[in-house]
């Protein structure tokens, strides 16, 4: 059994669109940075990662670059989002042999599925690595879906599925898993919730884009959290609720790659046929980050 909680930023995927090649040092400098600023963990190919923009070789490439230059100093989870069960197994297997110490399991669908075909889908993946740690992602409001609670009790026994990213936004759900599953499955908040809620209910960590802009301020939460100083970390976090706020009212990747270039990490656009933002979205980001930075 793994013991990941803390803050997991979901890296963006820096990509020189004119070659479709990976702006590898800006990658490799928003690593060392995030990891210089205390995070726990680093999870490309998230959403905020646009993993259904990219092409296999690219997503390959951005887990090569984060494994290596992660060298070991936090886990790696990757995320692993496919239509069909085989094309998620087969990056999954790839995922392995570059080295991630997890997976992001993600099911994106096109046809109705029942919930054995749906519990079938992470059941398959998870049982094929089972050296490697799986945390369930769901999230209704880019893939569709709200998967039943039921659905995840029966992928609970699944020995190496060890916790889940609810982004549902009903935190009372959150509330239900964490007495249904007890110590079988934790949770991880996104940022569809309020971090430290889900960290006072009993959660183990925050796994979110906006920790890649803010991550000193998110890891702070996280520690004032885990000694039980929630005034203080209360304050912080209605403080911090901009950049959730700017995360919900921008584009994921484009409000994210526009607050990291604001910060001089040249991470590139969002992938087409995403658009930038615009002048006026960029200047509220400015705003944001003056006052939180």
């Amino acid at each position: 059994m793994t013991h990941f909680h803390g803050i997991f930023p979901y890296l963006v995927s820096p990509i020189d669109q004119t070659k479709g090649t990976v702006l590898e040092s800006s990658l490799r400098r928003l690593i060392d940075h995030l990891i210089a600023c205390g995070v726990h963990g680093l999870s490309p190919l998230g959403s905020t990662g646009e993993y259904a923009y990219l092409s296999q070789a690219q997503r390959n490439e951005i887990v090569r670059i984060t494994v290596d230059q992660t060298a070991g100093r936090v886990p790696v989870i990757a995320g692993v989002a496919g239509f069909s069960t085989a094309d998620a197994c087969h990056q999954a297997e790839q995922y392995a042999q570059l080295g991630v110490d997890g997976m992001v399991l993600i099911s994106q669908k096109m046809y109705p599925l029942s919930e054995t075909a749906q519990a079938g889908y992470f059941q398959t993946i998870a049982e094929a690595f089972p050296e490697k740690s799986m945390t369930i992602y769901t999230n209704p409001g880019l893939l569709g879906d709200v998967l039943p609670i039921s659905l995840f009790n029966e992928l609970s026994y699944i020995p190496n599925i060890e916790y889940i990213k609810d982004a549902s936004s009903n935190t009372g759900r959150l509330l239900t898993m964490i007495n249904t599953f007890g110590e079988r499955v934790k949770i991880f908040s996104a940022s569809a919730h309020i971090p430290l809620l889900v960290l006072k209910l009993g959660g183990v960590g925050w796994m979110a884009g906006p920790a890649c802009v803010l991550p000193k301020q998110c890891v702070e939460l996280y520690e004032l959290a885990t000694k039980g100083d929630f005034d203080t970390a209360l304050a912080k976090q209605k403080e911090m609720w901009q950049i959730n706020e700017a995360f919900t009212k921008y584009s994921l990747a484009s409000c994210i790659k526009a607050s990291l270039n604001i910060q001089g990490f040249e991470v590139g656009s969002p992938i087409l046929p995403q658009e930038p933002l615009n002048e006026a979205a960029m200047n509220d980001l400015r705003q944001i980050i003056a006052r939180l930075d």
